[in-house]
């Protein structure tokens, strides 16, 4: 039976549903926006189901989820824009696609490393609130919880790389650059999802998923500098002399690459207890590193003006 994506035209969610029709799985991909999903679902025109839908709109809801065997919800912001809040989206929108899910025998729900109901920031505060709902009313729930994620279409790794191209000598250390993550490709956080459709020992589990190194802030731009084959003077900048720029770049920048609330989630270390890539699923991830991230020289001054200015899909 088919297979409902919810954020199919988004990062994970388009190379999810491109794993998917790899492996000959019938796909209804749920999209808000039908022009970025012509962008990224262009090539299979005529495999996919596109279906356009809101994930506050749980009559529209019902109606996607029918003679559906399985749930993977993707759909959740880590930006604020447009009137959106977490709350709404990444709890509320998760209630209701569990809601209208009530006869659908799966659910993967993609959750977030790190996320709790009892923390202070309302990003990780939102997707926690999220799973606590999924693992209480959800049918056969897996949550996969990965570290930052990065690969083509990445807005962390590449809103970094973006900067680079407008910081020429200089570029700041944001934090002290102490911050530390794991990063973990999408192709891998992709096959951990389409596994964990088929592998019922999933069922009733929170999967951490990151990559095979823990690095700081600092390393990453340092890597990132020297896939973009350019160098920079690393300056380190507190968080607390970043909040003024910051407030003004959200509310000038509609494509504003970092935020307040952003900021805030440096001070919680991204890093994976038990990896789940290798634990579980027997994988070995991609390493943040070489050709993995060569596709951050992709980025041209262009497409950044774009992103920043008008928040363009750029990739």
């Amino acid at each position: 039976m088919t297979i409902l994506v919810t954020g199919a035209a988004g990062y994970v969610g388009n190379n999810t549903v491109k794993r998917l029709v790899e492996l000959g799985k019938p796909v209804r991909a749920m999209v808000r926006d039908l022009d970025k999903a012509q962008k990224r679902l262009a090539a299979l025109k005529g495999q996919v189901e596109i279906v356009q839908g809101d994930i506050m709109d749980r009559e529209r809801l019902k109606q996607l989820t029918q003679d559906v065997s399985a749930v993977v919800h993707l759909v959740a912001i880590a930006i604020e824009k447009g009137g959106q809040t977490y709350e709404d989206i990444n709890y509320q929108g998760t209630i209701n696609i569990v809601d209208a899910s009530a006869n659908v025998p799966r659910f993967i729900n993609m959750s977030q490393n790190g996320a709790s109901s009892a923390l202070p920031y309302r990003f990780l505060k939102s997707k926690g609130r999220a799973q606590e709902y999924v693992a209480k009313h959800a049918n056969a729930w897996t949550a996969l919880r990965p570290s930052a994620i990065f690969g083509p279409q990445d807005e962390f790794f590449n809103s970094i790389a973006r900067l680079v191209k407008l910081t020429p000598i200089v570029f700041p250390l944001i934090g002290g650059g102490t911050a530390q993550f794991q990063p973990v490709s999408v192709y891998d956080v992709v096959e951990a999802i389409v596994r964990s459709l088929d592998d019922n020992t999933t069922i009733g589990q929170e999967l951490e998923l990151g990559g095979p190194e823990v690095l700081t802030l600092g390393e990453i731009q340092k890597r990132i500098l020297g896939a973009l084959n350019t160098s920079r003077l690393l300056v380190p900048a507190p968080v607390g002399l970043l909040r003024a720029p910051v407030f003004i770049m959200e509310r000038v920048l509609p494509g504003s690459p970092v935020t307040s609330s952003l900021l805030e989630l440096l001070a919680v270390p991204n890093v994976v207890k038990d990896n789940a890539l290798i634990s579980h699923f027997k994988l070995q991830p991609r390493a943040f590193s070489g050709e993995n991230i060569a596709y951050l020289r992709d980025n041209k001054l262009g497409d950044t003006i774009q992103k920043f200015l008008r928040n363009a899909t750029v990739n």
